[in-house]
């Protein structure tokens, strides 16, 4: 029997997986953590809060008297980056390593908890001298190397709010940020390894900070990462080792209230304006630390831990930084790609490191699959002991396969659901409790209260669709959308009275189980990264040659969504000139650039098809449905509210020629 036989058998059968004996038997968390949560949700979510150091107790666990604006443990005070290394050093742990770093060259370092507090320590210090004082924001604009770690820590210890911006943005999108959150400083490097080449960063801070409303930047504070030459600019710039190294290597941290601002993250909006998520401090690491420690069976003793993420997004956030090292875990950084310099880069870091616990994205994960099982079963993998998924759905065929190849059909596979605004993980299996199903994230954590609704906002019944909804508040999740509380309403709480809404599609199984089924607004899900259709829509028309865009995401086997445009060129006189991948002075792969220089290269267009008009209604809308329908080659929906219904078929008629790829 052939491999895809073997696999649409495993498909067809429904076959679940159950927790492996030994695993279950000495899980961090039972079946016993739902019924406790279930008979007193807020006493569980405190106890969870005692897993951390606090200076002062909070008495209370949620002030809900302002809803949907939450408080979590309001009277109690802590400081994160104490949570996160001073309190392992001080219980003996000092030796014990905190980051294994692998550089894209094969360039490494070992940093033990001690030596995380000495630069944590060192760090602060610098941000100090800088003038950063409590409640100021800093920028990061950092590759995957410890300095983002280390910065991200440094301004949690003095209350100072950071926003980590991805590397790959663009320096429009890094300056509208930097507006935004209203940075005094800004943390970057030269640049970081790249598919094999240094990959330059400062020059895109350079660019933003020329922007209009960047004036207020003080410094900017660079790594030395790559050597490779970059501007200068005497009166700004500090070198990270000339200022920091020469700090002091203690700092005593200061305790903050558990609502004191922790970071602004920015994530995309269907206004086309990034919307800016503040997450605060208690609640916050008590989710990320609980859950990092239950979805993931820590043992901090033993484990080597590895999340693949970036620094920039929430996962690199929360399961990086904030939850691993709350729960002194040793963990695996690498800076570059999967395929550099061979296909086979990550199963050699776990084998190298023996990595015990994998959180990657299925973006990823369907990327090995291409490149074929030989890649995976050359390195010796048996070190893996729980096996994660997040940032989209992941389709049953992947998930099969990365147990199978990555985990020798026998480690538990953790689909993992959550958001930026979230914080932290929601839905997912427990690896040693729940008989896993492929392709469902299934079940709400202890203390998380979710279900999927229809449009009336009546939960549906087993084996239907619809929203997914959260019910009740919970303690990591989004206070307001920075210097927008309106905003905040508008986009999370109006759908559906009384119930948190972000724009996922859900359905629940016959067993209850839930099912994501991806975005249902005007965002698309591209590799596990939230990109709006407003944003590129708009930096497709700023390009001088573009009169009107239309962007939808279109499924795709490898990156879940992929983004493809409709364009209307500026003075289209013939059919050649609307003639997609044809179109003159290779138009198409001009305007992927421009996108990419606007917005970052995650952003970039699969597909841009020119075309003579776009789908509208009477009244002028789009019908991005039905541009949606053509993208996935899907017999068209309902037309008899356009304009002109003949506009679809000249479309469609253009089709085979609007592919242009990386």
């Amino acid at each position: 029997m052939s491999t895809n036989e073997s696999l649409a058998n495993l498909l067809k059968e429904e076959r679940r997986f159950a927790p492996p004996a030994e695993l279950a038997a000495a899980a961090n968390i039972t079946a016993a953590a739902y019924e406790q949560a279930g008979a007193d949700r807020l006493a569980f979510w405190a106890a969870q809060a005692r897993r951390l150091t606090w200076e002062t107790e909070p008495t209370e666990t949620l002030d809900w008297s302002n809803p949907p604006f939450a408080k979590w443990f309001t009277d109690g005070k802590l400081n994160v980056a104490y949570n996160c290394v001073d309190r392992h050093v001080e219980a003996g742990h000092g030796d014990r390593v905190a980051i294994h770093f692998e550089g894209e060259p094969g360039d490494t370092r070992t940093i033990t908890y001690a030596e995380l507090q000495r630069e944590v320590s060192k760090a602060a210090n610098a941000l100090i001298e800088l003038g950063v004082r409590t409640g100021d924001r800093v920028a990061i604009y950092l590759p995957m190397i410890p300095e983002a770690i280390v910065s991200m820590l440094a301004c949690a210890r003095i209350g100072a709010p950071h926003s980590v911006v991805f590397g790959g943005f663009s320096a429009d999108a890094l300056a509208t940020r930097i507006e935004d959150a209203d940075a005094r400083i800004v943390i970057t490097s030269d640049g970081g390894f790249r598919r094999d080449k240094p990959s330059a960063l400062k020059p895109a801070v350079d660019e933003a900070l020329t922007r209009p409303g960047t004036e207020k930047v003080r410094n900017v504070l660079v790594v030395r990462r790559t050597g490779q030459e970059t501007s200068w600019d005497d009166e700004r710039d500090v070198w990270w080792h000339e200022l920091v190294d020469r700090q002091p290597d203690t700092h005593t941290p200061e305790a903050f209230d558990a609502e004191h601002p922790l970071y602004i993250l920015y994530t995309s909006g269907t206004t086309g304006k990034p919307k800016g998520i503040l997450h605060t401090t208690g609640g916050y690491l008590t989710q990320t630390s609980y859950t990092h420690h239950a979805v993931f069976d820590l043992k901090p003793e033993t484990d080597v831990y590895w999340c693949t993420a970036d620094i920039g997004w929430v996962t690199g956030h929360s399961y990086i930084v904030y939850g691993p090292l709350s729960n002194g875990a040793t963990e695996v950084l690498y800076e570059g790609t999967p395929d550099t310099p061979h296909q086979g880069r990550w199963w050699e870091i776990v084998q190298k490191y023996r990595v015990t616990i994998l959180y990657t994205a299925p973006t990823a994960i369907r990327t090995c699959m291409k490149w074929g099982d030989a890649i995976p079963a050359k390195f010796d993998l048996s070190s893996l002991r729980i096996l994660g998924s997040v940032g989209e759905p992941i389709n049953p065929e992947a998930w099969i396969w990365y147990r199978k190849n990555i985990g020798a059909d026998t480690t538990p596979v953790v689909d993992t659901w959550w958001q930026t605004e979230t914080g932290a993980i929601m839905i997912t299996p427990l690896p040693g409790v729940t008989e896993t199903k492929p392709g469902s994230a299934q079940t709400p954590l202890p203390g998380i209260c979710a279900t999927v609704v229809n449009d009336e906002g009546t939960e549906v019944p087993n084996g239907s669709g619809g929203y997914l909804v959260l019910t009740e508040p919970w303690p990591s999740m989004l206070r307001t959308i920075w210097g927008d509380d309106q905003r905040y309403l508008d986009t999370y709480w109006s759908r559906f009275e009384g119930r948190y809404f972000a724009g996922d599609g859900a359905k629940k199984d016959e067993d209850g189980d839930i099912w994501l089924l991806g975005r249902v607004d005007d965002v698309m899900l591209v590799s596990g990264h939230n990109i709006s259709t407003t944003e590129v829509e708009s930096a497709l028309v700023s390009h001088p040659k573009v009169a009107e865009a239309a962007v939808v995401g279109a499924t795709d086997a490898t990156t879940g969504q992929a983004i493809c445009a409709f364009i209307i060129l500026r003075g289209c006189a013939s059919e050649e000139e609307t003639s997609g991948a044809d179109a003159p002075g290779g138009l198409v792969e001009e305007l992927r650039g421009h996108v990419a220089k606007e917005l970052g290269p995650i952003a970039k267009p699969k597909r841009i098809l020119p075309v003579a008009e776009l789908p509208k209604t009477r009244s002028g809308k789009i019908m991005r449905r039905l541009l949606r329908d053509v993208a996935e080659n899907r017999a068209l929906g309902d037309v008899t509210t356009l304009t002109d219904s003949s506009v679809m078929e000249l479309i469609q008629s253009k089709l085979p020629t609007a592919t242009s790829e990386d």
